[in-house]
């Protein structure tokens, strides 16, 4: 596989399951050649499906620890799933720790697929969240919802140096909810934390807008079926994302009983860019898992232009014409080597064949 990057590579939460396993299910797996799988490579760090789990019930965290198709990342929610009185707060934070102190001390090593939503910077029920989870060695990721500005980051940031027991800071996944978020996006990505990303926390992705409808209610937006009122700040957040190097993490489908839907939304959500997407339902890490990864069809492209372009460039050509399925020929330059070369490490990266091509 190397060899083919050698020379020119310089809402409300209802869901059950019935499938029974260990927290093993958190942990990667190897993904069969041409598969679009469900489950993640053992050497790699995709993040395709985030999973919401409510912290409001003992019998839905228990049921967390039996998917019988792991999510990339599980999200231990304290946020929205829980009713808002501060007694349910309370019960639903201490449920959820004591919880996370039953996961086996050999599975912390997958804590990056673990993560908790707080509340928002601005309940009294932040601080407390925070104190209490970052006790958890099994927690990798924080989810904040509601960060409006950095100024919500240096808040979390300074909680995180105050409270983090551990030697190197939770991942911080920041939620883009408002109006007044998607204006502030520039400053948003480029934040680094007074502390140092060991100490302080490095922020890493970007969420849009959970399932929208927080968004929605700021903005007055009218949410349809066809998303046009939502694609500006869905690409304003993966072009922010990408530039700074952040995962870009696609909104809640709230059908979670239309496959169909949720296929159409994943598929035009990675067009738009986005490198995974929130979920609500085990049901639907199926079709979001394998979504965002390549097809056969995709790599197979992805493979020849890497052999052809190596062949051009030992021909002292920038670029040459590839065959196409009607019969025509596509012209092949650089930037097209680029995207191949992105198909090909993503392919890789979920462990899926790659094709050798002469």
């Amino acid at each position: 596989m190397q060899s083919l990057l050698g020379p020119s590579l310089k809402l409300k939460f209802a869901w059950r399951s019935s499938e029974s396993s260990t927290l093993a299910a958190f942990s990667p797996s190897k993904v069969a050649p041409f598969t679009r799988s469900l489950s993640t490579s053992q050497h790699s760090a995709l993040r395709r499906s985030y999973l919401y789990v409510p912290a409001a019930s003992d019998r839905m965290l228990a049921k967390s620890l039996s998917f019988g198709i792991p999510p990339d990342v599980v999200i231990y929610d304290l946020e929205d799933s829980v009713p808002p009185s501060a007694q349910d707060k309370i019960n639903a934070r201490r449920r959820l720790c004591n919880f996370l102190q039953s996961v086996p001390p050999n599975e912390v090593s997958f804590a990056e697929r673990i993560a908790v939503r707080v509340n928002d910077v601005t309940t009294p029920f932040f601080e407390a969240d925070m104190s209490e989870v970052l006790k958890s060695p099994a927690v990798g990721t924080l989810v904040l919802p509601k960060i409006n500005s950095t100024e919500d980051l240096d808040h979390v940031s300074r909680t995180i140096h105050q409270h983090s027991t551990s030697s190197c800071a939770p991942r911080i996944v920041a939620s883009i909810e408002s109006a007044r978020s998607v204006w502030n996006l520039r400053d948003i990505v480029q934040w680094k934390s007074k502390f140092g990303a060991q100490k302080g926390g490095q922020l890493e992705a970007l969420l849009a807008c959970f399932a929208s409808e927080d968004y929605c209610a700021d903005t007055s937006v009218v949410r349809t079926t066809s998303r046009q009122e939502l694609l500006f700040v869905r690409s304003q957040i993966v072009i922010a994302a990408k530039a700074s190097g952040l995962e870009a993490i696609d909104m809640v489908c709230i059908d979670y009983k239309d496959s169909g839907y949720l296929r159409d939304e994943c598929e035009d959500a990675r067009r738009l860019g986005f490198t995974g997407k929130q979920v609500i339902h085990p049901a639907q890490v199926e079709t979001v898992n394998a979504a965002f990864l390549p097809t056969e069809k995709e790599i197979l492209r992805a493979a020849n232009i890497i052999h052809q372009m190596d062949a051009a460039y030992l021909s002292e050509k920038g670029a040459f014409g590839l065959d196409v399925e009607d019969g025509g020929r596509e012209m092949i330059d650089a930037p097209m080597l680029k995207q191949a070369k992105n198909t090909i490490r993503l392919a890789q990266a979920a462990g899926l064949d790659i094709p050798k091509v002469s």
